[in-house]
């Protein structure tokens, strides 16, 4: 008994120096390239690419989703809007090289009023908010809370709706008191660093991973253990956070135009996107045939387009759309 015990200890032990070693790893490999500013007790972490004098569109504010960090958004969009707008990549709180802060990080709300105390200290007083995914309940949320920033939404696959059914066992098990914390510094980095490739392809598919994705976006800094249990939290509180505000989105006043797909595995886009498009008087819905769960880099023309047209410009945005959906129906299908 004594020596199966020590050799659990052991084990454990063994497991908790192998996850702190990945993680400065990870670190070293994938080093901070935005700048930490304190946003009242903790620090958060953005890149800020100023105006030019060319630019033409309204500034804009990026918001990653679940198990991602500002470089998902920043790979997609920085040169798609290169000149033409203020942008402000942003670390979620307790993701990339944010800090956490206080619980109230732990909801999309506490999250965006994080953000919009960001926009301040960056000197924005208005945006158009673009979120992807979960960042998508932390743009919602973000309209219903400070509407005086908010110059409209653009929403890529949202998660922002009660959805059947419930989350991975292992967010569950992450967002635990004590047993969370030993998973996070123990199982979660060697499983998680076999499972990159494949998760990668997953959440893109039916369309192809951009095969430089995994090297610009750095998808490793959510297996350091601290991200990956407040990763796990954000995931766990979900449901019952857009339980609870799901109903208050017909006062989302800003204008708003909502891109999803009809094949995306992640998010239910029945539930979610339309149910924003039902919810949102005048929000527009961009549905895409064979578009899976990121329309930031398989449709970054379209939401280019949802910029323009939200900014003030003439945009054909249907005919976009119709566009870029016709190159994904010819486009064939990845194979996981």
């Amino acid at each position: 008994m004594v020596l199966a015990a020590l050799f659990i200890v052991a084990l454990t032990l063994a497991g908790i120096a192998y996850s702190l070693r990945s993680a400065r790893d990870i670190s070293a490999r994938f080093p901070n390239t935005g700048e930490l500013i304190d946003v009242g007790g903790f620090r958060m972490n953005s890149v800020h690419l100023p105006a030019t004098a060319k630019a033409d569109l309204a500034p804009l504010v990026f918001i990653h989703g679940a198990s991602g960090n500002l470089l998902d958004q920043m790979h997609a969009f920085a040169p798609a809007f290169e000149g033409r707008a203020e942008m402000l990549f942003v670390d979620r709180p307790g993701h990339g090289y944010s800090e956490r802060g206080g619980r109230a990080n732990d909801r999309p709300d506490g999250q965006a009023d994080a953000i919009a105390k960001l926009m301040e200290k960056r000197g924005m007083t208005r945006a158009i908010i673009v979120g992807h995914s979960f960042g998508g309940a932390i743009a919602a949320s973000f309209a219903l809370r400070h509407p005086e920033k908010t110059t409209g939404l653009v929403l890529l696959a949202p998660a922002t709706h009660p959805w059947p059914g419930g989350v991975d066992w292992y967010y569950r098990l992450t967002a635990l008191p004590y047993v969370g914390w030993l998973f996070a510094h123990t199982l979660a980095a060697p499983i998680g660093l076999r499972r990159i490739d494949s998760g990668t392809r997953s959440v893109f598919y039916p369309n192809p991973r951009p095969v430089d994705y995994i090297d610009k976006t750095a998808p490793h800094l959510v297996l350091r253990p601290l991200a990956f249990r407040n990763n796990a939290v954000d995931v766990a509180n979900l449901h019952a956070y857009v339980s609870e505000v799901a109903p208050r989105y017909q006062e989302i006043t800003a204008p708003t135009i909502i891109v999803s797909g009809d094949s995306d595995d992640i998010v239910l886009a029945d539930i979610h996107s339309r149910g924003l498009a039902r919810d949102i008087a005048g929000s527009e819905l961009l549905w895409i045939g064979n578009l899976g769960h990121k329309p930031d880099y398989v449709v970054t023309d379209v939401v280019v387009a949802a910029v323009e047209k939200l900014s003030g410009q003439a945009t054909d945005l249907d005919k976009i759309t119709r566009r870029a959906e016709a190159r994904l129906i010819v486009q064939p299908r990845e194979v996981r």
